[in-house]
């Protein structure tokens, strides 16, 4: 990690003070969050980036329902035996296969909830792992 000193413009600096203070977050956490989602990440597929692209004009109802998505629990009891089997050196190539689309696939859950989550942050709410559970 590097230490840099950067002037903020008063303006900026009060917004940040307001998120920090909404979501219960030092100011420094605020700012570097802010830093990281305004240079480049390392680059998505065209669809990934178009999907999470999407997900800022969606209600705050909806981002609330994309974060608490969960992985279907019959496709997670495949994923882990598919993994116990490939631990042990049993499992045949096409469940390997299986194994790496269930993983791609709950990736791109991951990575939908954490960009759903991140949009609820800077909309001014706390979101805790708690609040990510999945509702019945």
């Amino acid at each position: 990690m590097s230490n840099f000193t950067l002037d903020v413009p008063d303006d900026v600096m009060e917004a940040a003070r307001q998120i920090a203070q909404a979501t219960a977050q030092p100011i420094e956490q605020v700012l570097l969050s802010r830093l990281k989602t305004a240079l480049p990440l390392p680059v998505l597929p065209p669809d990934e980036e178009t999907e999470l692209e999407a997900l800022k004009y969606l209600s705050d109802d909806a981002l609330w329902t994309i974060a608490r998505e969960q992985m279907h629990d019959d496709l997670q009891v495949q994923m882990r035996e598919l993994m116990d089997k490939n631990s042990l050196g049993t499992i045949s190539p096409d469940e390997y296969k299986q194994l790496e689309t269930l993983v791609d696939r709950g990736q791109r859950l991951m990575l939908r909830k954490s960009e759903a989550a991140a949009i609820l942050t800077r909309r001014g709410y706390k979101v805790t792992p708690k609040d990510l559970a999945a509702r019945e």
